[in-house]
């Protein structure tokens, strides 16, 4: 039997089961409900986010046999052929490989004939921003005034490339990435459903790496379940991601907070060894940092739940308020300068190394110097006291 990946088994058939785009479903599902229907809507929203799954769920809701209703029946020949994509009056049409004017204007010159099997002819038109020129002009007045029967959705990751003639006769929605939490939330439904052992931490760590997509985090739930053997757990999906360990950067900050040098370049020599990524343990540092900052500002901060909770109080606790923020800084922009650097393990010490430099002595606030450091440097040191 040939095996369905889970992006596809788990697409969503109805509103309800559709995640994170709870503004969309409210405005649609009440407008179905009081049947007054727009003739185009534009979902706009980047990839993984849900867009043709709306459409197709819009579609059956349009043509359900039940009649018009935010609840298709999921059952009747219309809400079975769409969800098979097999259903005549339902058509997608990818617009980066069908972007020309002859390809609108055929599509156009079948609009006008009534829908064979359904209520309406629902047309999609996926990355409609693709459209050249000349099919967005031979589309407006159909899109503008179309036959009672047709209704057209359009979808697209940039919609700042489309035209505002179009922009202004559809209705648009802007679905949400969604956040990690939520994606997790999801894939414990689905492994639970799968049979499949999994550990929480390693859904949040799967969720992270999905940056907003449900479909790329379904895809990385396929290849942890083949690179996990079955039993998805944080250690298996660290490695098949190849993220860091957030104890790596834990210790450190400690090395930091103790202007321990030689311990920070130790800890960037054990991510050389481990063939980790520099450009992603200093996003993560700066992440970690984020996490740090808020618990020194923000009362209840970290919560139990969130990992690293003790260790995140700790720092809070040990590094300097105006420090954090400093670091924070130098993390984030010392990203794009790894690809200025001789090489990438350089670019990551040199990080660590400016941080040092600004990081200051708990008990005398200033910043530290090395006890071999050039008598010019005390002397200027002494003078700031003086003054």
């Amino acid at each position: 039997m040939t095996y369905l990946v889970l992006a596809r088994k788990w697409r969503p058939r109805n509103f309800d089961t559709l995640v994170g785009q709870e503004h969309v479903v409210r405005a649609l599902s009440q407008a179905l409900s009081t049947q007054r229907l727009h003739h185009a809507w534009l979902f706009t929203g980047t990839r993984g986010v849900g867009k043709t799954t709306l459409s197709r769920i819009l579609a059956k809701a349009l043509n359900c046999q039940q009649g018009i209703t935010p609840t298709p029946c999921g059952v009747c020949a219309a809400c079975t052929g769409i969800d098979a994509d097999r259903y005549v009056d339902y058509l997608e049409l990818d617009a980066a490989s069908n972007r020309g004017v002859e390809e609108m204007t055929k599509l156009l010159e079948q609009a006008v004939y009534a829908p064979s099997a359904g209520r309406f002819k629902v047309y999609m038109i996926d990355e409609v921003h693709m459209l050249t020129g000349h099919a967005f002009n031979a589309m407006l007045k159909t899109l503008e005034e179309p036959p009672p029967h047709v209704k057209f959705i359009l979808a697209t990751t940039d919609p700042q490339k489309i035209p505002v003639t179009v922009l202004s006769r559809c209705l648009q929605f802007n679905l949400k990435q969604m956040p990690p939490e939520s994606i997790a939330g999801h894939l414990t439904k689905v492994l639970e459903a799968e049979a499949v052992p999994a550990e929480p931490q390693a859904l949040r760590l799967i969720g992270q790496a999905a940056r907003g997509s449900m479909r790329d985090a379904l895809s990385l739930t396929d290849q942890a379940i083949a690179y996990s053997g079955g039993n998805v757990s944080e250690d298996a999906v660290r490695g098949m991601l190849g993220a860091i360990d957030q104890r790596y950067l834990v210790r450190l900050l400690d090395a930091l907070a103790e202007r321990d040098g030689p311990a920070m370049v130790a800890v960037a020599d054990e991510l050389a060894a481990r063939s980790l990524s520099y450009s992603a343990a200093l996003g993560d540092l700066a992440g970690l940092l984020a996490q740090v900052a808020m618990a020194q500002r923000i009362p209840g901060l970290p919560t139990e739940d969130t990992p690293l909770a003790a260790d995140i109080r700790r720092l809070a606790a040990r590094l300097p308020a105006d420090g954090v923020q400093l670091y924070y800084s130098i993390a984030l922009h010392s990203r794009p300068e790894l690809a200025l650097a001789p090489d990438e393990y350089a670019g990551f010490v040199m990080a660590c190394l400016r941080m040092l430099a600004f990081a200051t002595d708990p008990a005398g606030g200033e910043p530290a110097e090395p006890e071999s450091g050039p008598a010019a440097a005390r002397a200027a040191r002494a003078g700031r006291r003086r003054r």
